[in-house]
C-alpha cells in the first residue's frame, strides 16, 4: 500500500527521503506506459499504478492510495469522479490532464468546483508536467500558466445553471453499481465485482432508480448518459468491454512501495 488512508492527512510537502506514489486513469494504453515509464525515472517519484476507467479509479484508489492520481479529462468532464475521489480520500491530490477539447472555462470551473487540485496539458511536454504534478503535491494547487487565462474566464462567467451541471446524485458505491450496470453486468456479477452480497447490490440499484427518477436499469443508464453522470469512452480509446467474473474491471495494474 503506498500511504496510509487517513482523511485527517494533509501533506505540506514530501518528507526527506519519501517517494510519493503516482497513479493514472487514461484509457489509452501507449499514454499510461508514457507516464509510468516517465514517473519512474523521476526522483522522489513512483509509480503507483494505473486504470482505465471511471470505476478502476475508484477501485484503484480504494486499494492503493496514491498520494497523486492523474485524471484524463475525458473521462472526467464534468467533475464527478474527481469529486467522488476526493470525497472517499481528502489527502489525494487529484490532477485533471486538460485535453484539447477540455480547454474551455466551463470544464475548468466544473473541475474546480469538484476539488481538482491542479489542471496541466494532457499534450504538456515533460519537464512541464513533473513540475506541475511535484507543484501540486506541495502547495495542494497549481494550474499550468497555459490554462490560467481559462481560469480566470471560468470564474468570471460562472452561473447557475454550471454548478447545478457538476453535482453528482449518486453515493460513491452507486457510481461505481452504475457504471458496471452500464457494462451489461446483472447484479451477481456486479456482486462479485464489488465484493458485496446480491442482495446490497440490488438494494443500491433500487437507490439508483429512485434518485434518477428511472423506470429500469437502462432507462437510469440513458439518464445518467444524458445528464453527463456517465461518459462515453474519448475517440482514442481502445474499447474496454467488462465481462462477468472480471476481478478488477478497469485496474490494470498496481504497484506498492
Amino acid at each position: 500500500m503506498t500511504r496510509s488512508n487517513d482523511p485527517s492527512r494533509v501533506p505540506q510537502g514530501p518528507p526527506s527521503g519519501r517517494s510519493v506514489g503516482v497513479a493514472a486513469v487514461d484509457p489509452v494504453p501507449v499514454y499510461r506506459e508514457g507516464l509510468s515509464g516517465l514517473v519512474q525515472r523521476t526522483q522522489g517519484m513512483h509509480w503507483a499504478g494505473q486504470a482505465i476507467n471511471p470505476h478502476g479509479a475508484l477501485q484503484l484508489a480504494e486499494q492503493i492510495h496514491p498520494d497523486v492520481i492523474l485524471v484524463d479529462s475525458g473521462l472526467d468532464p464534468h467533475g464527478h469522479l474527481s469529486k467522488l475521489l476526493i470525497a472517499g480520500d481528502p489527502a489525494l491530490i487529484v490532477i485533471a490532464l486538460v485535453r484539447e477539447a477540455n480547454r474551455t472555462p466551463a470544464f475548468l470551473h466544473d473541475a474546480i468546483a469538484a476539488g481538482v487540485h491542479a489542471a496541466i496539458p494532457r499534450s504538456a511536454e515533460v519537464r512541464r508536467l513533473i513540475e506541475g504534478i511535484r507543484r501540486a503535491y506541495l502547495d495542494r494547487r497549481y494550474v499550468d500558466p497555459s490554462l490560467a487565462t481559462l481560469v480566470s474566464a471560468s470564474r468570471a462567467s460562472a452561473s447557475p445553471a454550471v454548478v447545478r451541471r457538476a453535482q453528482m446524485p449518486l453515493s460513491r458505491r452507486e457510481y461505481q453499481v452504475l457504471q458496471l450496470v452500464a457494462e451489461g453486468l446483472e447484479n451477481a456479477g456486479i456482486a462479485k465485482v464489488l465484493y458485496l452480497s446480491v442482495e446490497t447490490v440490488r438494494t443500491h440499484v433500487k437507490s439508483i432508480l429512485r434518485k434518477l427518477s428511472a423506470r429500469d436499469r437502462t432507462h437510469a443508464v440513458t439518464i445518467a448518459f444524458r445528464a453527463g453522470i456517465l461518459v462515453t469512452q474519448p475517440d482514442d480509446s481502445p474499447e474496454q468491454r467488462l465481462t462477468p467474473g472480471s476481478s478488477a474491471p478497469g485496474v490494470i495494474e498496481h504497484r506498492s512501495r
